[in-house]
């Protein structure tokens, strides 16, 4: 995926938003709007704040890896003060509804306030991490607020592998006290996050040619919420893999069918919402059956009728498990054309393969009650008569805990002689309950809002741990506001909640001495 170095549609459009307070982190975000920023695509967004920062006499500094580094000097009289690092990080999930005509390369986002929430239209929205950018830089356009020596980081690539803290250049910063504005419930300050690692495995196959007399059909799995993958994943939405694997598999043993093809998801932490299948059935009563299915229906009227009634009754079943969670999930199958179809052993080793495949919560801190400790999720899978791959993330706030999950998944494939590669591991972030800066911010929320804030540790992945690796003796604390949906269309953030953000960053800067 790139992005065309003259990005018209982007860069020249007008991104509207209603007068909604506070006016200056908003039309900062509505900035963010115009840009395509899917990961490793940040450079014209990146180059653009870099000029902006640049024109207002601050000092830039882009690292190797392609973060961006802007300073602002300390308001006068504070010089003295310890220098706050403010960091979000520039791209974001890339997510559309079906038949949603949004070319995430080249289309600006268009938000909608709807009910006192700011969204988008059948796409992502990039609240994550768009909200906590926009704070950073009104935070750097302020002439009038009062704070020490700022410096702020834009982190790239952190939604597809965390590219850009894992290659940041530590020593380009002086700070010792970070506030990371990448979390998503207003009122929490997080302490800690899960760290993990990638699963990705592949398979070279040899094409098929269909058997005669058979019809191929697709079979389409849709409307799941889909969501986070480490922020959801406790929830138990469907993962539209691993629902569709199951039906194929059950299919399998009533059918004659033979798989083509099998896709589904399109982010590696977002849950998947979406799947299909293209397979093919006979379509003439002496169309042969497969040797390894007894008594499989042979007829036309048999395998089409019985896939259809299956389908049918596996809707029925799917909304049943997912009541109150995936209400709206929905099977369907067309009759399509296919030139090629899958190795009945390769059909096999993935099928069964990915059944037996774990996804969701594997185990439950018992230090944190209420939190998970380790999970996965199977966010993509991509195959076809050629061959296939298919992608785990794996969460943990235990790196023994992530890697052994990981080394289970492996092994599964292992049996099949697939090819695995674990990569990408990232640490946690290991909570500091005695955290200088975590007692500055719940005093200062406290003094501000007249409640008590509260300590969260989250299953997803921040960047906290990975700078904090590259910077000894960092102090960081984690707050932002409600966001809702995230990595999924319909992605939702709560207006009034980025207003107190906005106040107690103020608040915060205003309180470091």
């Amino acid at each position: 995926m790139s992005i065309r170095p003259s990005n018209e549609s982007a860069l020249h459009s007008s991104v509207a938003l209603p007068a909604i307070t506070p006016q200056t982190v908003w039309t900062h975000f509505a900035t963010l709007c115009r840009f395509p920023r899917p990961s490793k695509n940040e450079g014209p967004l990146r180059d653009h704040l870099r000029q902006w920062a640049m024109a207002r006499g601050l000092i830039t500094v882009v690292d190797g890896a392609g973060n961006l580094i802007v300073r602002k000097a300390a308001t006068p009289g504070r010089e003295r003060v310890p220098t706050v690092i403010l960091q979000a990080h520039l791209d974001m999930v890339c997510e559309k509804n079906d038949g949603v005509p949004h070319d995430f390369t080249r289309d600006p986002i268009e938000p909608i306030v709807r009910d006192g929430w700011l969204t988008a239209s059948g796409t992502t929205l990039g609240a994550d991490n768009g909200i906590g950018v926009a704070l950073i830089l009104a935070v750097l356009a302020g002439d009038a607020l009062a704070h020490g020596p700022i410096e702020a980081l834009l982190t790239v690539d952190e939604e597809a592998g965390m590219g850009g803290a894992r290659g940041l250049d530590g020593g380009l910063l002086t700070g010792r006290l970070l506030l990371n504005l990448d979390t998503e419930e207003w009122g929490q300050f997080y302490l800690g996050c899960a760290g993990g690692m990638d699963v990705d495995v592949r398979r070279t196959g040899t094409p098929t040619a269909p058997p005669d007399r058979y019809t191929a059909w697709r079979i389409d799995l849709r409307g799941l919420r889909g969501g986070h993958s480490g922020v959801d994943i406790h929830e138990q939405r469907g993962n539209a893999i691993k629902l569709l694997v199951r039906l194929l598999c059950d299919l399998r043993r009533q059918l004659p069918l033979r798989l083509a093809t099998l896709r589904g998801g399109s982010a590696r932490n977002a849950l998947p919402r979406e799947a299909f299948a293209v397979v093919a059935v006979p379509d003439t009563p002496d169309a042969p059956n497969r040797p390894d299915v007894p008594d499989a229906p042979g007829g036309s009227r048999d395998a089409s009728a019985t896939l259809v009634d299956r389908l049918a009754d596996w809707q029925t079943v799917l909304r049943q498990e997912l009541a109150g969670i995936d209400d709206d999930v929905t099977l369907a199958c067309a009759a399509t054309t296919v030139s090629a179809v899958m190795s009945r052993a390769e059909e096999a080793i993935w099928l069964d393969s990915l059944q037996a495949a774990p996804h969701g919560v594997h185990r439950m801190s018992r230090r944190l009650p209420g939190v998970v400790e380790t999970s996965n999720n199977l966010g993509i899978v991509d195959l076809r008569p050629d061959g296939g791959h298919c992608n785990f993330m794996v969460r943990s706030l235990r790196d023994s805990g992530s890697q052994a999950l990981a080394a289970e998944i492996a092994s599964l494939f292992a049996l099949s002689e697939s090819q695995v590669a674990c990569s990408g591991h990232y640490p946690g972030w290991t909570p500091a309950a005695d955290s200088p800066l975590l007692t500055l911010c719940e005093q200062v929320y406290r003094q501000r809002f007249g409640e008590q804030s509260t300590r969260q540790v989250i299953h997803a992945g921040l960047e906290c741990g990975l700078i904090a690796a590259k910077i000894p003796g960092l102090d960081i604390v984690s707050f932002g506001p409600t966001i809702h949906g995230a990595h999924a269309p319909g992605e939702a953030v709560d207006i009034a909640s980025v207003d107190r953000c906005w106040q107690l960053l103020q608040a915060i800067l205003a309180a470091v001495a």
